[in-house]
């Protein structure tokens, strides 16, 4: 049985009330869609951030908006650009008979034949956009990349039919590419914007 979090309705548009919030353990947060208005609410930062340790941040959340149980997804999440604390959630309330669109972490499986022989992996796309019932979001998706040579590339089309998903993005975006050390140094790394809440990264006003 899924933990119901208690989300509480506040007032918007007053900075001094949401930095005292965010003192007192909450994180101010709106939720919308499903038989849901477009509503301000705040939630305890440690139940949030533990829920998502437990189930990832593409898990169903159980809320209580004052005593409307809704479903609910996370949409999105705000940090501070400098110091990295969490700001804001958006959470989305589902239908949970009707398809959802979601992002789901890309994780690799193997190691890939290019990289044992000295070249280095590079993962240009960190998530997957799919479509899909919200009881049946995987947690993350795996792909294969034992087969990946120096100088291959992997692009969603050859995933297509091996991932049991509707995948909404393009046929030509790539995921993964093996490159030699020399042109790996200057292609760089993906970047990660899907950053998860964890429990332990608390900020202090929010410890």
């Amino acid at each position: 049985m899924s933990t119901v979090l208690q989300a509480t309705k506040r007032k918007t548009g007053v900075r001094s009330e949401l930095a005292q919030l965010r003192k007192g353990g909450r994180i101010p947060a709106v939720i919308y869609g499903y038989n849901i208005e477009n509503t301000p609410i705040s939630v305890d930062y440690k139940e949030i951030a533990k829920e998502v340790q437990k189930r990832g941040k593409t898990g169903i959340f159980d809320l209580d908006v004052e005593g409307k149980r809704v479903k609910a997804l996370i949409h999105e999440v705000q940090r501070d650009s400098l110091k990295g604390e969490v700001l804001h959630i958006d959470f989305f309330s589902v239908n949970m008979d009707e398809e959802v669109e979601v992002d789901v972490p890309i994780h690799a499986v193997g190691e890939s034949i290019g990289v044992k022989e000295g070249g280095v992996l590079t993962q240009i796309l960190n998530t997957l956009r799919i479509k899909v019932k919200p009881a049946e979001i995987p947690e993350k998706i795996d792909i294969d990349i034992s087969t990946l040579g120096i100088g291959d590339t992997l692009f969603v089309s050859d995933i297509r039919e091996r991932v049991d998903y509707k995948i909404l993005e393009g046929d030509d975006v790539t995921i993964f590419t093996v490159t030699a050390p020399a042109t790996a140094r200057d292609a760089g790394q993906g970047d990660d914007d899907n950053q998860d809440i964890k429990a332990t990264e608390a900020p202090q006003s929010q410890a």
